[in-house]
């Protein structure tokens, strides 16, 4: 008997990467590849007013300024290169985020503020909305200062007359607060249309709009020890943040069996998901921030004529610069206490208890209300404490390597920039892949 021929096999099927896969799911999905191409078309918009320059500025004083002020550099950093090019969005998203301190700080100080955040969807609209007032006067005071700050430099890197008079000062000033507030609005705009937070968007469009430059003249430098040493923390700094914002204490919940009308729902076992680090990347930006402003404001008095002014403005601002043990520390403690913050900000246990008492369901040994209350407030102030002894370390780590490596003077900002790059695409990724799910599931309900 003759054998029957065999047919080649197929090779195996590839499986493809889940990655690239969720975002051609994404593609495919009408309603979240309209997101994904609002966030696109808004950081466009961002990129072209980060190239529109305002008049009156001699670009190279500016350069050499933004080269001798490490955290200048940062805010230009910040700004997608729009304060090197002094652009209008020089300011960036500074005046915001630092209004956005100042009320979440004055929510736990003023009664009708506090009140007014446990309103639910309404009163956080009214917080925001308050925000954005007081975002226009600190881009003004802002705008002003840094004005006052360049005017003050030898040689000036203002090549007109610095005068409130001038109509020349007063268009510089209106046009910087008029882009700072531009670019709010394409902030809140990807929010609300798109996929993320929109604020930590344009940071993260602003530093990959720079890496290329940067990347180029960190290759340039022959130092060839703290390339290996700067690239080993790097590499590990990438894994480690992947690795803490996958990270999640699971609370066990159990839920009784209760009655709704004529029917009788049985209980079931789910888990309460806590993250290790809640707050994200917001915690390193506000701490930025806070380092930068007692700077900017000691900078526009560093030319001052009165002697003691002028040193105890020039001693701040060596205080405060990014090359010192000082600095170093300064950043890791803000950094932890703005993780604590931003968490109690966003995580509140005894809305969670409530939530969970009124739904029948209870965390097996604990007693519902202020036990379950307490129990979580517990747990989430022991994970908090990992994720923020984690983003403090990871932000400080490649300042330290540049404290041995003097060389490479701006290594500090590759640490913060890699923080946020990351955590933006992780948490992207995660927001993608959740409403993916939802889609999903709606599809199975139908």
């Amino acid at each position: 008997m003759r054998p029957r021929p065999t047919r080649p096999r197929r090779p195996p099927a590839t499986t493809p990467d889940p990655v690239f896969e969720s975002l051609l799911n994404a593609f495919r999905a009408p309603d979240l590849r309209r997101r994904i191409l609002v966030v696109l078309g808004l950081l466009i918009v961002f990129r072209f007013l980060a190239v529109v320059p305002v008049p009156g500025i001699d670009r190279t004083q500016l350069q050499s300024f933004l080269e001798n002020n490490p955290l200048f550099g940062l805010l230009n950093l910040f700004s997608g290169g729009g304060l090197s090019n002094f652009s209008v969005v020089a300011l960036g998203m500074n005046p915001y985020i630092n209004s956005s301190i100042i009320m979440q700080l004055m929510q736990g100080v003023v009664p009708s503020l506090q009140a007014l955040s446990r309103e639910g969807e309404y009163g956080r609209n009214k917080i925001t909305q308050y925000t954005r007032y007081l975002a226009v006067p600190m881009a003004l005071l802002q705008s002003y200062g840094f004005l006052a700050l360049l005017n003050s430099q030898n040689p000036p890197v203002l090549t007109g007359t610095f005068d409130l008079a001038s109509f020349d000062t007063i268009t510089q000033i209106a046009t910087l607060t008029a882009g700072s507030v531009a670019l709010m609005w394409v902030g809140e705009l990807i929010t609300e249309r798109g996929i993320g937070n929109g604020i930590s968007f344009i940071i993260f469009a602003g530093i990959v709009s720079q890496a290329p430059s940067a990347i180029g003249a960190f290759l340039a430098s022959p130092n060839i020890g703290a390339f290996i040493a700067f690239a080993l923390v790097a590499i590990a700094a990438v894994a480690v943040i992947v690795y803490i914002q996958e990270g999640q204490r699971r609370i066990p919940v159990q839920y009784a069996s209760r009655v709704r009308g004529r029917r009788m729902y049985s209980g079931g076992q789910t888990f309460l998901p806590l993250r290790v680090n809640q707050a994200g990347v917001i915690p390193i930006i506000f701490a930025v921030s806070i380092l930068l402003f007692p700077v900017q404001l000691a900078s526009y008095f560093t030319a001052s004529e009165i002697d003691v002014v002028a040193s105890v403005a020039n001693g701040i601002v060596l205080f405060f610069s990014p090359n010192t043990i000082i600095y170093v520390a300064l950043y890791f403690l803000l950094t932890i206490g703005f993780t604590y913050f931003y968490t109690a900000f966003t995580f509140k246990p005894d809305e969670t208890a409530e939530q969970l008492r009124k739904n029948g369901g209870y965390i097996p040994g604990i007693r519902p209300g202020r036990p379950t209350q307490d129990y979580l407030a517990r747990v989430v102030s022991r994970i908090t404490l990992a994720g923020a002894l984690f983003l403090g370390i990871v932000a400080v780590s490649p300042s330290l390597v540049g404290l041995a490596f003097p060389d490479l003077g701006a290594i500090g900002l590759g640490g913060t920039s890699l923080l946020i790059v990351v955590s933006v695409v992780v948490e992207t990724m995660k927001q993608i892949e959740a409403q993916l799910m939802m889609r999903n599931y709606e599809g199975f309900i139908r």
